[in-house]
């Protein structure tokens, strides 16, 4: 028997098929062709291997039925595979097999695959995934020897989604949008010995994909600015559903503070009021952000001491509220040293002693030289006041300033996405700590709406110099 399949990659989709990274993304922009990319590779792995499983994740059903489902069913000729509804597989003649997943909660939706042995792991839209629920399922992928085989994980996404933050890090930020492979060692204690693990990250554009037609690349430049720069360009640094686009960050203007959020650091000025503002977590990070405030009321995130796991977005490194006061000490040092003491503002649920000794007294009886107040944790006031203070005025300044050595200040705040259940709210499933932190020390010292202004577009004059 012999079958002709009809598929002719483009450029960039030839490139994530031959990927050897052990995790590799595909995607970036819309049109790249993505769920064909994600559907071909992993029909093609299943009959190049005969008896291997290949699982493909959308976060819902519906979903996964409108794109993966659908698309497997138009590539896959009848005389080499069965789908089955009732099952959601694909079965192939050689007794390899496709399961189509879809996963709504890190609870007993991971559960379903605790005894699961994944060959081929691939998650369409990733950005709509947990990192929990990527870092679980990945602890599936393994292989008997017999099969001759490296499982691996591919993925596809645009930016935008709860979980954008995690896989710009993850993937985008850490191969310098896709430049370098980057390669992270993995420490086997029980092995003694480190391996390296390979992540790629393959971006591609609507013009990459010689299949659309104009019509679809006009539409996308119809979209709102977010919208339109994500999707028509892959950009992760605007996506739909931002919560905070006017966020900027503008190396060119470290200096002079103009229409830029983040600055270069200086120092600080003896006589300015600092603050430190704590949101507490375990698995979850806990933050500190160290700030100042000048004359005019504009305040300057200066330091930071975000408990997280390296290279791990929004795992936390589940310290004790002892360990964790030890390390405000650490951090507040030079303060000390120069005799300044600053105020605290911090979650009231640190108060909270219905399981014995608070966290905040736990804090106190290990570093007792900030005296934590109760913040205000009313939602919308607090984002409110974020936007107020990110608002340029007239002189092309914002009432908020981030040091530039405040990295993930810098990274997890613009990644902040709606919620879909309640519009005006972040979505809490987002890595929202130094956000939360930072609405407890806005809402104690609360400023007025003022006029927005616009950075103004340069003007050609053909007799200037």
């Amino acid at each position: 028997m012999e079958l002709r399949l009809d598929y002719v990659p483009t450029q960039r989709q030839r490139v994530f098929h031959a990927s050897e990274a052990d995790e590799a993304l595909y995607g970036g922009a819309a049109g790249g062709g993505k769920s064909h990319a994600i559907c071909w590779d992993a029909f093609m792995r299943c009959m190049k291997y005969p008896g291997t499983h290949a699982y493909l994740f959308r976060r819902t059903y519906p979903e996964l039925e409108m794109t993966l489902v659908k698309t497997m069913l138009s590539i896959v000729p009848a005389q080499l595979g069965k789908y089955t509804a009732g099952t959601h597989e694909m079965r192939f003649k050689n007794g390899s097999v496709a399961h189509f997943c879809h996963l709504s909660n890190e609870g007993e939706g991971l559960l379903k695959y605790q005894g699961a042995e994944i060959h081929w792991l691939y998650f369409d839209e990733l950005t709509h995934f947990t990192k929990a629920m990527y870092d679980y399922l990945r602890t599936r992928l393994r292989a008997e020897k017999r099969l001759g085989i490296v499982p691996c994980v591919r993925c596809a996404s645009n930016p935008g989604g709860p979980g954008h933050a995690w896989v710009k890090q993850r993937f985008v930020d850490a191969t310098d949008c896709g430049r370098i492979i980057c390669e992270v060692p993995v420490k086997s204690e029980v092995l003694g010995t480190t391996a390296m693990r390979r992540i790629e990250y393959i971006p591609a554009r609507a013009t990459d994909n010689p299949h659309l037609t104009q019509d679809y690349i006009f539409e996308l430049e119809q979209k709102p600015k977010a919208l339109r720069e994500a999707l028509l360009y892959g950009r992760w640094d605007a996506f739909d559903g931002q919560a905070f686009p006017e966020f900027t960050d503008d190396p060119a203007h470290y200096e002079d503070g103009q229409f830029t959020h983040v600055i270069r650091p200086f120092e600080i000025p003896y006589h300015w009021p600092r603050c430190v503002s704590f949101d507490h977590g375990y698995t979850r990070p806990f933050s500190f952000g160290v700030w100042a405030v000048d004359e005019e009321g504009r305040v300057y995130r200066y330091k930071e001491l975000y408990g997280c796991v390296p290279g791990e977005a929004n795992r936390g490194v589940m310290l004790s509220p002892g360990e964790i006061g030890r390390e405000l000490a650490r951090l507040l040092e030079s303060e000390f040293e120069d005799g300044i003491r600053p105020a605290g503002v911090a979650d009231p649920a640190i108060w909270d002693r219905s399981r014995g000794m608070s966290v905040e007294e736990q804090i106190r009886e290990a570093f007792g030289g900030v005296t934590f107040r109760k913040g205000d944790n009313t939602r919308l006031p607090g984002k409110m006041q974020l936007h107020e203070r990110l608002k340029f005025g007239e002189d092309g300044k914002p009432m908020l300033y981030v040091f530039s050595n405040c990295r993930d200040f810098i990274r997890t705040v613009p990644s902040l996405v709606y919620d879909g259940r309640r519009p005006e709210d972040i979505d809490t499933a987002g890595e929202d700590h130094i956000y939360d932190e930072t609405r407890y020390f806005l809402m104690s010292r609360p400023i007025a709406p003022r006029a927005r202004t616009q950075r103004k577009a340069r003007r050609f004059d053909p007799l200037s110099d």
